[in-house]
């Protein structure tokens, strides 16, 4: 995990391509159509946009879907993006974004050129109204003008389906850098399902907080965590997959599975409402090469920890699996030096590796945590949802 960021912009929506404009009409709804050839999206969104389907767009800076503004992507709507840590979408609290891609038919957002590599481009960030640890208001590092957090844990920010977002994670710095989807605060009432993020540097998805459901998951190559939950996040996770394919490195010190936080960073463990959230159905599969015990200390061929619970959080996860040629450290850990994890958490998981896949241990501690077990028979989750990305498991 890296410390939350975001980059303030007060812009108006450019809708300014090469091409000449064709027409512009009003649909039932009352949204306005963009229909050019090809089109550069950047800036703020204050009104109802949808997008053409026809049309290539290119994001070229940040685009901030401000309060009250809504962004409507019809299916098989694709959206590249120039290189750089500013370029991302942004939905602030109150905005909305309707990703409406189908199983035939995704909305993908993904690099501007081709053999791009992890942490081209931002990604998509959305900031809610649903509450976090402390009740709290949170803000970024970089602007204090974008804030997250509140007391509506049903705070909707749209629906998202069938969405792949590809080489995001664009950094500024060495703590300062985007994830594949970052869900700051959102709330129940949003939907997110069928989700493909693959190549991105830092996590696949990190909830700061809030009470978003999510369902459908398929991570692929993220440099840093899979599945990362910090600052009072009570949601549910449902049918996550996550994959390092053979050849796969991290640049991250610490790469897991799952990364679960009860507070911000762990500077707030006396904050009541800690994370407190469900895992169902998930796997990690890795297909990486077998490290030996001397390599012990590399850590970017190998996963830190399978399920890492720390600073307070508790969490609930059913049917996990990992599987694969690749080597661990712990499969389970709940250690950390800000604090444990939630001794009542309960963990089913299990492990398809051999023991010399296993450097650590696989459960550390190996006492205080009786909910943690592990054990045989489960089938992590299903590959078949995923049909509709193409990815050859």
């Amino acid at each position: 995990m890296k410390t939350n960021f975001l980059k303030s912009a007060l812009m108006t929506l450019i809708i300014a391509g090469a091409a000449t404009m064709i027409s512009c009409s009003d649909d039932d709804n009352g949204n306005t159509p963009i229909t050019v050839s090809e089109d550069e999206l950047v800036g703020s969104i204050d009104g109802s946009k949808t997008l053409d389907p026809a049309i290539t767009y290119t994001i070229t800076g940040p685009v901030i879907v401000e309060e009250g503004g809504v962004l409507n992507i019809p299916a098989g709507t694709m959206i590249k993006a120039k290189k750089g840590f500013n370029n991302y979408i942004l939905v602030l609290q109150g905005g909305k974004i309707n990703v409406n891609g189908t199983a035939s038919n995704p909305v993908t957002m993904t690099a501007d050129i081709e053999n791009a590599e992890p942490g081209h481009w931002g990604g998509l960030v959305i900031n809610g109204r649903a509450p976090l640890s402390g009740g709290t208001i949170g803000s970024t590092e970089i602007s204090s003008a974008h804030q997250y957090g509140g007391n509506n844990p049903n705070d909707s920010s749209g629906s998202i389906t069938y969405l792949i977002l590809a080489y995001t994670g664009a950094r500024s710095s060495a703590d300062v850098e985007h994830n594949g989807l970052t869900l700051n605060g959102v709330g129940s009432g949003t939907v997110i399902e069928n989700i493909y993020i693959p190549y991105g540097a830092d996590d696949g998805v990190e909830f700061f907080g809030g009470s978003v459901n999510v369902k459908n998951l398929l991570v692929v190559d993220s440099d840093d965590d899979m599945f990362d939950f910090t600052q009072g996040y009570t949601g549910t996770l449902e049918n996550a997959y996550g994959i390092w394919q053979n050849g796969y490195t991290s640049t991250e010190s610490d790469p897991r599975g799952i990364e679960a936080d009860g507070n911000l960073d762990g500077n707030f463990p006396d904050q009541d409402g800690q994370s407190n959230f469900t895992v169902k159905n998930v796997t990690f599969d890795l297909r990486l090469a077998a490290a030996t015990d001397g390599d012990v200390q590399n850590l970017t061929n190998k996963m830190q920890d399978v399920i890492k619970i720390r600073r307070g959080a508790k969490v609930n996860i059913t049917n996990a699996l990992v599987k694969g040629s690749g080597t661990v450290i712990d499969l389970i850990d709940f250690t950390d030096g800000k604090g444990t994890g939630n001794p009542t958490s309960t963990i089913n998981l299990t492990s398809a590796l051999s023991p010399s896949q296993i450097l650590g241990k696989q459960i550390n501690p190996t006492e205080g945590f009786p909910g943690a077990q592990i054990e045989s028979g489960n089938a992590g989750c299903p590959t078949s949802i995923f049909a509709w990305t193409n990815y050859s498991f």
